[in-house]
């Protein structure tokens, strides 16, 4: 059985939540003390993360604390106004839904993040130049430096690494890493391409290709 350990100052959403979830069939905790998130999400050790909030520093802040502990999916369910003044706020979260929110939708991408989740590959490690996919860890490192991704971010890194020189549409690797036709379309995968260049390369390594009009590809060669 998944756990599902969600964090929410709304009574009414943590109640909601719970219910929702557990009727679904999910072992399902709530935060007690924010304060302690990170302590309670090692002693509960739950497969994904939900967290309900209307404050972009909020979200992004406990993001980046358990994603510094360990790589576990995060979806965030947010107000409709936040979508206007985003500026990077959710570069650590995995999904989101914007309120009001549809209990359906919402388990389907539960559900899905979760099997993206148990469908990774622990035993595989990727070596590419300076940059390390280590499999077993799910962790990414540059040089050494342990990278913050979040789990589809890690998701797409590892599919393309792992196909190194071959090019890829956007249909496709929507097809691949995200499994179905996601929301947001094209731009889903732009957007993630870009959040991945911004954390794994610089002035030295470029490891993702744009292929004018057609997709993206995996260099074989990343120092620049």
């Amino acid at each position: 059985m998944f756990k599902i350990f969600i964090i929410a100052r709304d009574g009414k959403d943590r109640e909601e939540l719970y219910l929702s979830l557990a009727q679904k069939g999910y072992g399902c905790s709530i935060a007690r003390n924010e304060d302690e998130v990170v302590n309670e999400i090692a002693e509960q050790d739950p497969a994904l993360v939900l967290v309900a909030s209307n404050s972009h520093s909020h979200i992004s802040g406990l993001a980046r604390e358990i994603k510094q502990m360990r790589s576990l999916p995060i979806i965030a369910l947010i107000e409709r106004e936040m979508l206007a003044d985003l500026n990077g706020h959710l570069n650590l979260i995995d999904d989101f839904v914007v309120r009001p929110y549809d209990l359906k939708e919402l388990n389907l991408r539960v559900e899905r993040l979760l099997r993206k989740t148990s469908q990774v590959e622990t035993s595989k490690t990727i070596r590419c130049g300076d940059l390390l996919i280590n499999g077993a860890k799910c962790e990414v490192t540059l040089a050494g430096r342990v990278l913050m991704l979040t789990f589809m971010e890690y998701e797409l890194l590892k599919f393309l690494a792992s196909n190194k020189g071959r090019v890829f549409t956007r249909d496709v690797l929507l097809n691949k890493v995200w499994g179905y036709d996601y929301y947001g379309g094209d731009r889903t995968v732009d957007v993630h391409i870009r959040r991945l260049r911004s954390k794994i390369e610089d002035s030295t390594h470029t490891f993702i290709e744009t292929v004018r009009n057609i997709g993206y590809k995996f260099r074989e060669n990343s120092l620049v």
